[in-house]
């Protein structure tokens, strides 16, 4: 019995897995049109991969402003998909024809073609894009240039550098260099300078030595006879004689150590001056207000000496005696004074016509007077050129007048007839004097009044309306009172 049973399960399976006769045409049909089906559904996904939507002619009317889809990235369009033909035919017809698979073009760059699908209806279809031929990348003709901000971000080579490109620091480190080797070199000459006029006029036996008995600033032996208050301004003091408390000689040196300052030199030629400053004794010397210069010196003593321009005038030359070269102008109080203080020993010495030439090319100016504007009222002021370190003996007789004219103004004494005038000028000058200072100090008054009552304004501009109600009415009291008759009260005894 088990052999009938497995015959009877077998047959019905053994019919599906192998037809026969019209059973197995219809099975080819019915996968034919499954395969024709799967086709169809897979061109039309590879298609709407690479078109989008097409619309109306409006539509593309509206949107020409638009980039157009040649314009845009697109993907590469997949190859066409193959179609499988079977070799029977069905009931219902011949089987459908699968179009040509072209075959693949033997130049590896091929030709843009204006549509990627040759079997699509171009009436139908608008807007398919154009596949671009791949160039090669490996070729140089085919290198397409890199963008601008590619371009920034690589480096740029640059020149291999030359003495040119140094240029600005080269001058600068010159500059530099020079700068400081003037500097220690214009240092040097001025001390040099300062050290030839102390060992000339300041040493032992020499002139300041016999005329002074204290040199320097100490008492001590070893105390340096210069002071070095900066590289171009050197201070000699001397003190211990008759008519005299102090003497102070200041040299005002170029500034060689400054490179800048020695080039302007050279443009503006300028001189090492020395200032001898005398302070006198109160009851050594007269009425005297005298100044001699060069004529240029002596306009602008003039004009800016404020002693010169209250008490003194310019002095002609006598007619009857010797005076002094035409290079140099005489201001005095008085003539007396101008004749009596240039004598016939300093116009043979120094500023007669003969002596000038040599012996007073250095002269500029000598003032003396006893209404100076300074903290002390009796001084002596001469001002000559230094000579260089080498000459500095050309200068000898104009450092002799310092202690020739201490001992002549301290023995001088104007007539009664100059004394009278000048006191007189003098009375004046101090009366003018006062009143200046009366009326500076009434202005100081007017003015701190006036501040005072522009902070006063401003304080009640700041009070508010009952605060300012009360201070009138307090200043409205205070007038009452003010305006009432006094009346004065007696006890009755």
């Amino acid at each position: 019995m088990a052999k009938p049973t497995s015959s009877v399960w077998f047959r019905p399976m053994y019919s599906l897995l192998a037809p026969r006769g019209d059973t197995l045409w219809y099975c080819l049909a019915l996968l034919s049109v499954l395969s024709l089906l799967g086709q169809e559904l897979t061109r039309c996904s590879a298609l709407a991969a690479d078109f989008e939507g097409f619309g109306d002619e409006g539509e593309e009317e509206e949107t020409s402003d638009s980039p157009q889809i040649t314009d845009l990235p697109f993907r590469s369009p997949l190859p066409p998909p193959t179609l499988t033909q079977s070799d029977f035919e069905t009931d219902h017809g011949p089987p459908l024809e699968s179009p040509a698979v072209p075959s693949p073009p033997s130049d590896p760059t091929p030709k843009p073609s204006s549509t990627t699908f040759d079997y699509w209806d171009e009436d139908e279809f608008e807007g398919l894009p154009v596949q671009e031929p791949q160039q090669d990348q490996k070729s140089p003709e085919n290198v397409t240039p890199s963008s601008p901000g590619e371009s920034d971000s690589k480096p740029v080579e640059k020149p291999p550098p030359t003495v040119r490109s140094y240029t600005v620091e080269i001058l600068c480190g010159s500059f530099l260099i020079a700068f400081i080797i003037n500097y220690f070199a214009g240092r040097r000459a001025n001390e040099n300078i300062a050290l030839a006029w102390a060992a000339m006029f300041a040493t032992k036996d020499s002139i300041f030595d016999k005329n002074f008995s204290l040199l320097g600033t100490g008492d001590g032996k070893d105390t340096p006879l210069l002071l070095k208050e900066g590289q171009n301004v050197f201070k000699f003091y001397a003190s211990g004689r008759r008519y005299c408390q102090s003497l102070l000689a200041t040299m005002e040196l170029q500034s060689r150590h400054d490179l800048i300052s020695r080039i302007y030199n050279f443009i503006v030629p300028c001189k090492d001056e020395i200032t001898f400053e005398v302070c006198m004794n109160d009851d050594a010397m007269d009425q005297v207000v005298f100044a001699l210069a060069k004529k240029k010196a002596a306009k602008v003593m003039q004009k800016e000496t404020k002693d010169l321009q209250r008490f003194a005038n310019l002095v002609s030359q006598p007619t009857n005696r010797k005076w002094v070269v035409e290079d140099l102008s005489v201001i005095s109080e008085s003539r007396e004074v101008a004749g009596d203080l240039i004598t016939e020993a300093v116009l043979d010495q120094v500023f007669g016509d003969k002596a000038f030439e040599k012996f007073g090319r250095g002269f500029i100016s000598m003032h003396f007077s006893d209404q100076h504007p300074g903290t002390h009222r009796k001084m002596l002021l001469f001002k000559f050129a230094l000579p260089d370190a080498n000459h500095m003996a050309d200068m000898t007789r104009l450092v002799a007048l310092v202690p020739y004219y201490i001992d002549l103004i301290g023995r001088y004494k104007v007539s009664s007839q100059v004394h009278s005038k000048t006191e007189a000028a003098r009375t004046k000058a101090a009366q003018e004097a006062y009143k200046e200072f009366m009326n500076a100090r009434q202005e100081a008054l007017q003015k701190r009044k006036a501040e005072k009552k522009k902070m006063m304004e401003e304080a009640e501009a700041k009070l508010t309306a009952e605060a300012l109600r009360k201070k009138e009415a307090k200043e409205r009291s205070r007038q009452m009172r003010k305006a009432m008759p006094k009346v004065k009260m007696t006890r009755a005894h």
